[in-house]
Order: structure tokens, then C-alpha cells, then sequence
């Protein structure tokens, strides 16, 4: 094999257009710059291994449902139960059988970026989604366990088809069709996982708005989390009309 500039086979590794064989063969090339892209493309390769073995662990809950004849299974999950100030926000995701998508799992394990690339992939593959925001004042009425399940009624509800099957994080819900909690659930299943990623999403675009509005309580950086910050500002300055009232820390502010 004629030797190729390094600029040429960084752009062969990059677009996986080289085989075992030429693989092997640059291996006995004797350029430092070769080895490094061989290197880096052998590292970028066991990764991919690893992220598809998780892949399809956390698979087994939707393929169950498919070997059971399920066509439509829906994922669901919520983001801000715990904060102080903003809306709980929930979301219902089906997602396509041939569906793929690696390094999906639970959003808090992700960085922000990733979660926002995979929000739009998420929101682009569904065969349908449910997104459902709560207010804090409607959390101070009914309390947030039932402002939550409010929200997961309302997304899941959303649903177009309707679901066969629904998986939940952690929340068990009377709904007309075959449903499981499954603790911890955004870590074992694909799609509450997808479901955690547009709720997280969803709540911290919310709360990054409300940023510009009210910037000393620092809600884009601790997303209405009760941070030393966020309770110094309360004692300070007082409560915004997004906070929650029935919280223990704003009450006492």
C-alpha cells in the first residue's frame, strides 16, 4: 500500500473507511503520526464496544415488551421534584423499534451538551413524545408528589399512539394499559431514559429564562436547587413568584 500523507488517513480513520487489512498494514508504518491516529481510532473503537453492550442492557425492558407482540411502549419520567423555585416537568417518549442511539442513559449522567444533541435526536426519531410543565403554585395547592403524577398523566396522555405499555421511573400510576415502576428506572431502560433527557431539557431551558429575569438567584446554574447561593439570595433579597411556597426553606425565608 502506497504511503498516504497523515492529513489523508486521519480523514480515513475519521469516516471508518479503512479495513482490518489496511488497519494492520499502517500498523507496521513506522510515523509517530500514524501510530497516534491508530491509537485513537483503537480507543474511539473499544468505547463504541462498551456503549453498545449498555445499549443493550438497557434494552431488555422494551425487547421483553416486543417478543410479547407490544408495538407501542412509552418511556416516562420527571425532572424537579427537589428544587425550591420553578415547574416540575415531565415527559413521555415512544420510541421506534429500530432506534438507536448510544451513550443514551439517564440525563444527570450526561453533560449538558450531550443531553442537547440528544434531545433533538430524541424529539426528531420518536414515533411520538409528551412534554408537561407545572407550575409552582399548582405544586404549593396539591403538593409535589401529586403535582409530578399530574404531569405524568398529562404527558403520557399526549401520547399519539396511544401507548401499549408504559414505563416509569419510579412512580406507579393507574393507566388503561399495562404499566411498570421500575426503580432507578432512567438507568435500566431506553426509554426513560430518552423521557429523562426532554424533561431535564425541557425544565433547565425553563429555568435559564427565568435567569434573565431574576440573575442574582443564579437559576441557570443551580436550575431552582436549594445551592448556599439560592438560600443566601432568599434570606436577601426574598422570593420570586417562581418559588415554592410549601418548601420548607422558602417558607422559613
Amino acid at each position: 500500500m502506497e504511503k498516504q500523507s497523515i492529513a489523508i488517513l486521519k480523514q480515513l480513520f475519521e469516516t471508518d473507511d479503512l479495513d482490518e487489512t489496511a488497519i494492520n498494514e499502517l500498523k507496521r508504518d513506522e510515523r509517530k503520526g500514524v501510530q497516534q491516529l491508530i491509537a485513537k481510532y483503537e480507543r474511539k473503537k473499544s468505547t463504541e464496544k462498551v456503549l453498545e453492550k449498555q445499549f443493550i442492557q438497557m434494552s431488555r425492558y422494551e425487547q421483553k415488551c416486543y417478543a410479547d407482540g407490544v408495538h407501542y411502549i412509552a418511556g416516562m419520567d420527571e425532572a424537579g421534584r427537589g428544587p425550591l423555585a420553578g415547574p416540575v416537568v415531565a415527559a413521555a417518549v415512544i420510541l421506534p423499534r429500530d432506534f438507536k442511539l448510544l451513550g443514551l442513559n439517564d440525563s444527570k449522567q450526561l453533560n449538558e451538551n450531550m443531553r442537547d444533541q440528544y434531545f433533538t435526536i430524541i424529539k426528531n426519531q420518536a414515533v411520538d413524545y409528551g412534554i408537561s410543565i407545572i407550575e409552582s403554585q399548582k405544586i404549593d395547592q396539591v403538593n409535589i408528589y401529586e403535582a409530578t403524577k399530574m404531569a405524568m398523566y398529562d404527558a403520557v396522555n399526549q401520547l399519539d399512539p396511544a401507548p401499549e405499555h408504559v414505563l416509569i421511573d419510579a412512580v406507579s400510576l393507574e393507566l388503561p394499559c399495562n404499566s411498570e415502576a421500575i426503580t432507578k428506572g432512567d438507568q435500566k431502560s431506553i426509554s426513560i431514559a430518552a423521557a429523562s433527557i426532554l424533561a431535564k431539557v425541557t425544565r433547565d431551558n425553563i429555568m435559564k429564562d427565568l435567569h434573565k429575569a431574576y440573575p442574582s438567584y443564579g437559576f441557570a446554574f443551580n436550575m431552582g436547587y436549594g445551592t448556599k447561593q439560592h438560600i443566601a439570595t432568599i434570606k436577601k433579597e426574598g422570593i420570586t413568584p417562581y418559588h415554592r411556597t410549601s418548601f420548607a426553606p422558602v417558607r422559613q425565608a
